[in-house]
C-alpha cells in the first residue's frame, strides 16, 4: 500500500484548487493531510475536516493544535477524532516558537496517547519567522521516552538535522520519520537515503510528497530509481528492495489509523 504521509491543501477558500491535490492523491493508496497554522485552529481544522472527509477512502486529517495556548484535554482530542473525523495531530513548534517539552504540550502528549492519535512534528527550517532550535529532532527525546506508546512522526527528516532524526530513529520504537524529497535536490536525497541505511532504520522512514511543493508521482519515481542516481560511480548503493519497501509501505497502518 503506498501512502503519502505529508500533503497539504492551501488554506485559502478563495485561492483553493484542489482538483491539483485529487489529482496527486491519484498516484497513491491514500494520502494524509496536514493541517496548516495561519489561521484559527477551529476554522482551519473544519475546513480540512469537510475536505477529507468527502474523500474518506483517499485521505486522512491531521488537525492544527498550538498545545501552549491552552491546556488541550482528552474531551477535545476525541471531539477532533469522532466529530471532525480527523485522526491525528499536526504541531508546528519552530513557526509557533514552542519548545516541543514545553509544560502544556507534554500535557497534550498525554492526551494524545490516550486517545491514541499520532502527533507529526512539521518544522520548517527554512521559515523566515521560525525558531530554528525548536525544529532540533532530539529536543523530542523526552517526549518520546516519556510516551512511549504515541507515535511520532518527524517531518521532512527533521531537516537540516538528519543526524539527529536517525538517532531518534534507531533509539525509539515509536517514532519515525517522514521521507519527503526534493527531487531536484539528488545528492541531498542520496546522503539521507544511504544515511538510513548504514544506521539500520529504513524500515522507519515514510514516504512523503510534500504537496505541493512536490510530486508523489515523481518522488516515487525518483526513489525507485534511487540506484540509477550513481550510475557510473563507486558510492555505496542501497538495495533495491529496500528502497521499494519504503514506498509501499503502510503507513496508516503503523501509525495505528483506519481508513
Amino acid at each position: 500500500m503506498i501512502v503519502d504521509c505529508h500533503t497539504h491543501i492551501q488554506s485559502s477558500v478563495e485561492d483553493i484548487d484542489r482538483s491539483e491535490h485529487l489529482a496527486a492523491a491519484e498516484t497513491v493508496d491514500a494520502c494524509i493531510v496536514l493541517a496548516d497554522e495561519d489561521r484559527s485552529a477551529n476554522h482551519i481544522n473544519k475546513e480540512l475536516s469537510e475536505y477529507v472527509n468527502n474523500h474518506k477512502s483517499k485521505m486522512v486529517g491531521f488537525a492544527f493544535i498550538e498545545p501552549t495556548e491552552k491546556v488541550v484535554q482528552r474531551e477535545e482530542l476525541v471531539f477532533i477524532r469522532d466529530e471532525l473525523g480527523l485522526n491525528g495531530v499536526v504541531l508546528y513548534c519552530s513557526s509557533c516558537g514552542f519548545h516541543p517539552a514545553h509544560s502544556r504540550a507534554m500535557q497534550f502528549y498525554e492526551s494524545a496517547q490516550q486517545v491514541g492519535m499520532p502527533v507529526f512534528f512539521h518544522n520548517d527550517a527554512d521559515c523566515g519567522t521560525a525558531v530554528l532550535n525548536y525544529t532540533q529532532p532530539w529536543l523530542l527525546d523526552e517526549v518520546a521516552r516519556t510516551f512511549g506508546d504515541l507515535k511520532l512522526v518527524i517531518g521532512n527528516m527533521g531537516m537540516p538535522f538528519v543526524k539527529q532524526t536517525l538517532t531518534m530513529l534507531r533509539k525509539h520504537k515509536n517514532v519515525y520519520a517522514d521521507l519527503t524529497l526534493k527531487t531536484d535536490s539528488i545528492w541531498q536525497v542520496y546522503n539521507t537515503v544511504i544515511s538510513a541505511y548504514e544506521y539500520s532504520v529504513m524500515d522507519k522512514l515514510l514516504f512523503g510528497s510534500g504537496f505541493p511543493s512536490g510530486n508523489p508521482g515523481q518522488c516515487i519515481e525518483t526513489l525507485l530509481g534511487f540506484n540509477k542516481l550513481l550510475a557510473d560511480t563507486n558510492l555505496p548503493r542501497v538495495p533495491r528492495e529496500k528502497v521499494r519497501q519504503i514506498v509501499e509501505r503502510d503507513t496508516l497502518d503503523l501509525l495505528g489509523i483506519n481508513l
